[in-house]
């Protein structure tokens, strides 16, 4: 037996770590998912969603997009957990919206990876909303929290080829969109 704490481990995810109820409830939900399609004898669709933004997001959601915009516009310090090297993809909700209609409209019957695939780390992007906003950079470095993946990029080959589906809307145009949203409120 493999202890989730051990160096065997690494890279897995933990399922009895803190973020285990996340992690391990988006595994039942597929799982149910496809029980109640085999005993129905139904279509389901399922979308694995990786991070996404864009306007209506709450300003206090805990996202990271969200935290460095409304840190940035209030001239506070931007947090980063970690030293920022960890890595994330970001796709533009009006992306995911058209990937999850062709997604729905077609032939996919196991899980679809939906994202954006451009990776870019936490500080490059924290650098990002800084120089968008016209504001020096001022970070605060916290503790990486338990079990905080260091990369999350999703395979999104499926997609492009079953579905014609890819992001269209690069991270500069969406986080200056993003960023006149709040702006406004």
């Amino acid at each position: 037996e493999i202890h989730p704490q051990s160096e065997e481990y690494k890279g897995s995810v933990n399922p009895i770590g803190i973020r285990s109820c996340y992690d391990e409830g988006k595994r039942v939900a597929e799982s149910l998912c496809f029980d109640y399609q085999r005993i129905h004898n139904t279509e389901i669709r399922v979308a694995r969603i990786f991070n996404t933004y864009g306007p209506r997001m709450l300003p206090n959601d805990g996202r990271v997009v969200s935290n460095l915009i409304v840190q940035g516009l209030k001239n506070e310090s931007m947090t980063l957990y970690g030293n920022g090297n960890q890595t994330r993809s970001f796709c533009y909700v009006d992306d995911l919206i058209n990937g999850l209609i062709k997604l729905m409209n077609g032939n996919i019957h196991g899980p679809t990876n939906l994202g954006n695939p451009k990776e870019i780390t936490i500080l490059e992007l924290a650098k990002n909303i800084s120089n968008k906003l016209n504001i020096s950079e001022n970070f605060i470095f916290k503790e990486l929290p338990q079990d905080d993946p260091l990369q999350r990029k999703p395979v999104i080959t499926e997609a492009k080829n079953k579905l014609d589906w890819y992001p269209l809307i690069n991270l500069d145009q969406g986080i200056e969109k993003t960023i006149n949203y709040f702006r406004n409120l």
